[in-house]
């Protein structure tokens, strides 16, 4: 690239995070972000608690934490500390027996934990998300005619907390045209073909609602005509604001904001084939994918394997990547509706994000593959609170501090 041209681009940049701050202020500086130490008997059923599980997704993180460069920031805000605040702790995972107790044990004798709550309120929203299976081919054919696409060479994410600190966490993606970067192209766009001839299509499926919750899921298995399973992953996206259509629909009033699921909102769109796509391309965000042969399991934001009810996805501006985090919410039940809901008292790690979790006290649990999974995910959107546990240093320093 020329000089001038990385001149215009880094103008276009900089304009772009002022025009950011000015019209986002109150999204990006959350008033009254507050964290109160206390200890562990204050959380509901620690003590009964099975913590190994967590413990093991915890020590997932530590391996990759272990090989970055310990000055390095850690993924969040700057509260969060750096990797080698992290890693004196992680230095400790290998010599703790594999036992309940002695993840107990290791926890609490290295985090405190810390209530979270935003102008004095600790209940947010907790949602849920899994892997979805779909049918598919790596040829297209009459049936499988959906592409699911790999991330463009074109696209360029920019990591504005490189401009400004206040801006950590947040990036912009788009494409430069003219030495100017500009918005890259939309849903309805990359439907309606113009990433046609490019040879980007990874995968073809059968469903375009399929590839549709795909998307909104993140990560999910493909079978084969052979009968081979496929696993794809997140690998970027098109950088258009996540617009929920499950939302629109309420909005519109054809569907129920209380009984709004997953499920009805798939059956929705099943029985209004001809308002399919004038509701999809309401959301203008699109997700690409890549193969995930030998990895073992989807890979969330912070670069590990998800651990099937345990790793949870936050808003990274909030709260940071990796850190354990103890969930007190509940689930619905997923052998019968009519039982309600059941309680869901668990630690959980954050090491995944998601277009649509936005705030402090708001989570996404991942539930893995399956049935079960898909009933569960699908129908979650209950109240709960969470308790941030910070190795005890950081713990220290975060005490009294908030976000004001």
């Amino acid at each position: 690239m020329q000089t001038g041209k990385i001149y215009k681009v880094v103008t276009i940049f900089l304009l772009l995070t002022i025009a950011i701050t000015a019209c986002s202020k109150k999204e990006k500086d959350p008033v009254g972000l507050k964290f109160t130490p206390t200890n562990y008997a204050q959380l509901i059923n620690w003590q009964e608690n099975a913590q190994f599980l967590a413990f093991q997704a915890f020590k997932v993180s530590c391996l990759s934490i272990l090989k970055q460069p310990a000055d390095r920031q850690m993924k969040g805000p700057a509260f969060a500390g750096t990797v080698g605040d992290w890693q004196k702790t992680c230095a400790l995972v290998d010599d703790v027996e594999e036992t309940n107790d002695a993840a107990r044990t290791f926890f609490e004798g290295h985090f405190t934990p810390l209530a979270v709550t935003m102008d004095g309120v600790a209940e947010g929203l907790f949602t849920g998300y899994y892997e979805p299976l779909l049918h598919g081919s790596f040829e297209k054919s009459d049936r499988y005619n959906v592409p699911l696409h790999s991330k463009p060479a074109d696209t360029i994410t920019v990591d504005l907390g490189d401009f400004r600190d206040d801006l950590k966490g947040r990036s912009l993606v788009g494409k430069l045209v003219d030495g100017k970067l500009v918005p890259y192209a939309n849903r309805e766009d990359i439907v309606d073909g113009i990433l046609d001839n490019k040879n980007l299509e990874l995968l073809w499926v059968d469903d375009p609602l399929d590839a549709f919750f795909l998307q909104v899921q993140g990560s999910g298995r493909v079978r084969l005509d052979s009968g081979d399973m496929v696993g794809v992953g997140y690998a970027g996206k098109n950088g258009h604001v996540y617009r929920s259509i499950g939302r629109l629909l309420v909005d519109e009033g054809v569907l129920d904001p209380k009984t709004v699921s997953l499920a009805s909102l798939r059956q929705w769109l099943t029985d209004n084939p001809d308002q399919q796509r004038r509701v999809l391309d309401a959301n203008p965000s699109y997700v690409f994918f890549r193969l995930m042969r030998g990895v073992g399991g989807p890979l969330g934001s912070a670069g590990v394997v998800l651990t099937p009810e345990v790793s949870l996805a936050v808003d990274p501006t909030q709260l940071p990547l990796n850190a354990p985090m103890w969930l007190e919410a509940s689930h619905p039940d997923p052998s019968d509706e009519s039982i309600g809901d059941v309680a869901f008292q668990r630690l959980m790690v954050a090491q995944d994000t998601g277009g649509a979790i936005k705030g402090a006290i708001r989570g996404d649990v991942f539930w893995g593959f399956g049935e079960r999974a898909e009933n569960i995910a699908g129908r979650m959107a209950n109240k709960g609170r969470y308790y941030l546990l910070l190795p005890n240093a950081l713990a220290d320093k975060l005490v009294g501090v908030s976000n004001d």
